[in-house]
């Protein structure tokens, strides 16, 4: 019988709570180091998941009772590399973000916000605020749903 070593555990549950807790964060950088603590989690609990080091896979030199498990190994090994593209995409994303904004924060949704108060139900509890989110952006899709002006003819004396 196989058990988990409990100080393995808890160091999992860190990592996985610290991870999450970063990807929720405003901060382009810290959602990054959160993607990277998540992948060695991962990865700590693939090789947790493999069991003790035991043999090499290979027929003839050993009993097969006493082969390691390559599948764990093998997992391991892909999530290195997804956690590796992922990081040198945000690592691209937050580059971009400074270059156009100067800051790394994800800058909030006006156009989402407008979205969840128009489908807010009548008789809801939340208080309707006015603010500068009520005010139409010219080039948001809201504006499109506003009746256009008649343009004025041009005289046709000159």
């Amino acid at each position: 019988m196989i058990t988990i070593n409990v100080a393995m555990a808890v160091v999992l549950a860190v990592l996985y709570s610290v991870g999450f807790y970063l990807l929720l964060q405003r901060s382009l950088m810290r959602i990054l180091i959160g993607i990277v603590v998540l992948g060695h989690g991962a990865n700590l609990l693939l090789q947790l998941a493999g069991g003790p080091p035991a043999r090499a896979p290979v027929l003839g030199t050993a009993d097969p009772g006493t082969f390691a498990d390559p599948l764990p190994q093998a997992l391991a090994l892909t999530a290195i590399v997804i956690t590796f593209a992922l990081t040198t995409y945000l690592l691209a994303l937050g580059y971009r973000s400074w270059v156009l904004t100067g800051k790394d924060e994800v800058q909030d949704d006006v156009e989402d916000r407008r979205v969840a108060a128009r489908e807010r139900p009548e008789g809801s509890l939340e208080e309707d605020s006015t603010g500068p989110d009520d005010v139409v952006d010219p080039g948001s899709a809201a504006a499109s749903d506003e009746p256009a002006e008649p343009a004025e003819p041009a005289e046709a004396g000159r």
